[in-house]
């Protein structure tokens, strides 16, 4: 197979920048040890794309459609209501139309790779589809037509609470038992290739009881794949955990479970001192929606406790009210920051930068919550790389000790230029070939569903 040499002024590898010297190759998807061949200059910054490990692909439509005040408090659970009748009346098209448009934004910031928590399986109130498979292939077909790598994490959904209560009729579409959807894993487990992997999804302690979550983990079809799980993101769930199971979610899954590197806790924002420093002892990924749980009012992080525990973790756009991993990683910080009333929290060592620091644990904890080999610039790996755009003036005068704090906290100017994934140049000079089709399909499948 043919390689394709290139090279920076500076490419992040193993956590730092180094000078280009012989570059990379690219061999088919992946990057190969540099050849001999006169490589091409693709930049001076290059850095590895980031994955992104929590979305929910068909909220996009709705983003921004929920921020008028309702008769009370608003909460999360008023806004789910909202999301419920938004979702009802999506089909395979629509899904695909709108995780295509979405997976064009998220290559352009900088994703290029999605973990897809895809738990709207069935037509409205949960007739299902002649293809039991039809919603996931929409979101596969979206992904390649996006030209972004995807882990998908079909979801679990069987109750409506702690209680055992059932589905209401606007969760119909999401239920199936743990027989139903082990047969949803294995149709589509023989899809899997460079660009799709298949995961997991539990979508939480209060959707899934102890015994089908046994079940489920037991099962031969899930002993390798990654886990993914909502945990902890509302008090009122901890609250119903506490009264129901006699412990706290995080506490009471770390006591039930094998919870280890396979394993990606969703928000786990509302955890105990002691929880902390489990999760993070256990080598599971938190996964952080910055954006998301602003918007929400979920509540934050115990960021420093976790990180000085030796905790790993990832980001991601969750509701996609924000689709770029600077906006995350810059609130990852910001709200550390409010919260504490100090700055450069991220950083935990004296003279380390908070932007590197936040981009090097969100690429290694993104990486491994999508279980595939892609966020590094190295032999073997995924051929995923960003190219920053060095003639921005927001880059003037930046060397490789400040280009990624800059990259991160200059400006909302986007500097992210050039997009490869699997070895294919996805976005060249901020454009993506496929976006002014995408954006006309979106627009007529949002503007019908905004007038139902």
């Amino acid at each position: 197979m043919s390689q394709t040499p290139l090279t920076a002024d500076f490419l992040w590898q193993d956590g730092t920048w180094q000078a280009g010297g012989a570059g990379l190759s690219v061999s088919g998807a992946r990057f190969a040890a540099a050849s001999g061949a006169t490589a091409e200059r693709i930049g001076r910054f290059v850095l590895p794309g980031m994955p992104n490990l929590h979305s929910h692909a068909f909220q996009r439509a709705m983003a921004g459609l929920a921020e008028r005040r309702g008769p009370g408090e608003d909460s999360f659970w008023t806004w789910r209501e909202t999301m419920y009748a938004f979702a009802e009346a999506i089909d395979p098209d629509d899904l695909k139309a709108i995780a295509t448009q979405l997976y064009i934004e998220m290559v352009k910031a900088g994703y290029t790779q999605v973990c897809e928590f895809h738990y709207l399986h069935h037509g409205p109130r949960g007739v299902h589809y002649a293809e039991p498979a039809a919603m996931s292939l929409a979101l596969i077909e979206a992904a390649k037509e996006a030209g972004i790598g995807l882990t998908l994490l079909p979801v679990l959904y069987m109750t409506g609470g702690f209680d055992g209560r059932p589905l209401n009729e606007r969760q119909q579409r999401f239920r199936h038992d743990v027989g139903q959807y082990v047969a949803l894993l294995e149709r589509l487990a023989p899809l899997q290739n460079d660009m799709l992997r298949l995961g997991i999804a539990l979508h939480s302690l209060r959707a899934v009881p102890e015994d089908a979550m046994r079940a489920l983990l037991s099962s031969s079809v899930c002993r390798e794949l990654p886990i993914h799980i909502h945990i902890a993101e509302q008090i009122g769930e901890v609250q119903d955990c506490l009264a129901v199971r006699g412990a706290r979610p995080v506490e009471w899954l770390l006591d039930h479970a094998d919870v280890d590197a396979r394993w990606t806790l969703i928000h786990a924002t509302h955890l105990t001192p002691h929880e902390t420093d489990r999760l993070a002892k256990s080598g599971a990924v938190a996964g952080l929606c910055p954006t998301t749980e602003a918007n929400l009012g979920d509540g934050l992080f115990p960021l420093a406790a976790f990180l000085d525990a030796g905790g790993t973790l990832g980001i991601g756009s969750d509701s996609h009210i924000s689709v770029s991993p600077v906006e995350e990683l810059r609130w990852l910080e910001y709200g550390q920051r409010l919260i504490t009333r100090h700055r450069n929290v991220t950083a935990r060592r004296p003279e380390e930068s908070v932007g590197t620091a936040l981009w090097q644990r969100a690429l290694q904890g993104g990486a491994l919550a999508a279980a595939t080999d892609i966020a590094r610039l190295a032999d073997g790996a995924r051929a995923d790389l960003l190219v920053l755009d060095d003639r921005s003036p927001l880059l003037a005068a930046r060397d490789e000790a400040d280009v990624i704090d800059s990259f991160l906290f200059a400006g909302n100017t986007p500097l992210v230029r050039d997009v490869m994934v699997g070895g294919q140049w996805r976005v060249r000079d901020f454009a993506h070939a496929a976006e002014q089709l995408a954006a006309k399909a979106y627009r007529v499948v949002v503007e019908r569903l905004a007038a139902a």
